[in-house]
């Protein structure tokens, strides 16, 4: 029987006080494993490290717990079914690859050794991702701990995956393999964060992205500009003309079929990110930018979070050398790349934007379009009961209200929308001074707690307030 609210947070909260030291003694032993699966010599220790946490799983009390193997490097599964054969099925997805990290990059200690300074534990991992993963395991068990049940109040999964430092590439491969085994009712990504310490946030969704490369070609080699300039066409001049025709006056992509499928950004998502704290000047010092620029009528804001763009990410053609050489080039390249949002097909864009550079080419010069994969966008509607689960349990944790945010990055989270075909909400409690990728990452310690915190709470709320959504 659950405790009431009071006494329910007076017990988790004292749950995780007393397990506190051997949660964080646990949590540095596996940040002490160099998983860097971007490295060949560190396979052995990417693969270590999923064998520590399948064991520490197993530990936790998940029945299941196994390392699934891919071509690449190897992923962690794990399952607690709850008593409760009616109540719903939740899939947590994390990594435990890392990305490089060495003294000399910049650290002031060994980026795999965690050292704690003051309320701050640093190490590379520490936020991005295992720490994110691992409040999950304390989580559980305070959950277990404060409402007296012996499983979880949902049917439990984990997917922790080992490449997502490198671009993901076998997950789709992954999910679609062991779908029946990760079907869920609902995903959550802890491979996130919030706005700021002291505004916490619920992350309701992550763009897609294109990618492309232009290749053009006009003369079988560098002509003599003055022999035959004017004369024929010239494939850097293409190359200029085609970026300049990428946006109209508005900023708006001028693609023909775009922007089809779009699902508008609603009145009240525009209200809830006005509500954030943004500083502007404060933003673009980071972005290390003279101005904001953008499509008209959107906010900052708005167009990093709910809008797509086209970006050009290089371009090339001709003598790059000091001092002139007047040729015409032989050839020129652009790399281009599109975010694209909730409603957007990736495979309908490339279809559009292949149809739209053909049209471009003048007569003389030659193209090869190549695209480079693609990432489907994700988004959870703000009505949607796992998401205010989410919102709720978040919000008893920190004692605030909860805001919401939108990612304007991509990763593998859609694929899990994509081929289990569930909607995917993200629970993070990392904030941008973890320092992410860079030296000294760190993860502040009580934000972490907040984290387990917040499982413990999530998994009795989402079970009560999914059955009572599907009732009605």
């Amino acid at each position: 029987m659950s405790l009431p609210v009071d006494s329910a947070v007076s017990a988790v909260r004292a749950y995780i006080e007393t397990h506190r030291p051997a949660f964080l003694d646990d949590l540095a032993d596996w940040l002490r494993i160099p998983s860097v699966s971007a490295q060949p010599e560190h396979a052995p220790d990417v693969r270590r490290s999923a064998d520590w946490l399948a064991a520490k799983l197993k530990e936790t009390g998940f029945p299941t717990a196994e390392v699934w193997q891919t071509p690449g490097a190897p992923a962690v599964f794990a399952e607690w079914l709850s008593d409760d054969a009616d109540a719903p099925t939740v899939l947590v997805y994390g990594h435990h690859d890392v990305q490089p990290a060495a003294r000399e990059d910049g650290w002031d200690t060994d980026p795999f050794e965690p050292v704690t300074v003051g309320n701050r534990l640093h190490a590379r991992g520490a936020a991005d991702d295992k720490g994110q993963v691992f409040f999950h395991t304390l989580g559980v068990r305070a959950h277990l701990a404060a409402t007296g049940r012996s499983t979880p109040a949902v049917h439990l999964k984990l997917l922790i995956e080992g490449e997502e430092e490198s671009g993901s590439p076998h997950f789709r491969a992954l999910v679609e393999e062991h779908a029946d085994r990760l079907a869920a009712d609902v995903a959550i990504v802890s491979d996130t964060g919030m706005w700021s310490e002291t505004t916490p946030t619920v992350c309701t969704g992550m763009r897609g992205l294109v990618e492309c490369e232009v290749e053009l070609r006009g003369p079988d080699q560098d002509i003599h500009s003055g022999s035959f300039g004017g004369a024929v066409p010239n494939p850097a001049t293409a190359a200029a003309r085609l970026v300049a025709a990428l946006h109209d006056d508005h900023a708006r992509v001028a693609i023909p079929g775009f922007y089809d499928g779009i699902t508008p950004l609603t009145d009240r998502e525009r209200e809830l990110f006005a509500e954030l704290p943004f500083d502007e000047d404060a933003w673009l010092r980071t972005a290390r930018s003279q101005a904001a620029h953008g499509e008209d009528g959107y906010s900052t804001l708005e167009r990093i979070w709910a809008r797509p763009t086209a970006e050009v990410n290089g371009i090339g053609g001709g003598y790059q050398g000091p001092g002139g050489k007047t040729i015409i080039p032989s050839s020129a390249f652009l790399k281009l790349s599109f975010r694209l949002v909730a409603g957007q097909d990736p495979q309908h864009v490339e279809a559009a934007v292949r149809d739209w550079v053909a049209a471009q080419i003048p007569t003389g010069i030659r193209h090869t379009l190549t695209f480079t994969g693609a990432t489907r966008p994700c988004l959870t509607p703000l009505e949607h009961p796992a998401l205010q689960s989410v919102a709720r349990a978040m919000g008893r944790a920190f004692e605030q209200p909860i805001r919401f945010t939108r990612e304007g990055g991509s990763g593998p989270a859609a694929d899990l929308q994509d081929v289990l075909d569930a909607p995917v909400l993200f629970l993070g409690i990392s904030v941008p001074s973890d320092g992410w990728h860079a030296p000294n990452e760190k993860v502040e310690l009580d934000l972490l707690l907040k984290g387990v915190e917040t499982t413990a709470y999530l998994w009795g709320d989402l079970a009560a307030n999914w059955r009572e959504a599907e009732a009605d």
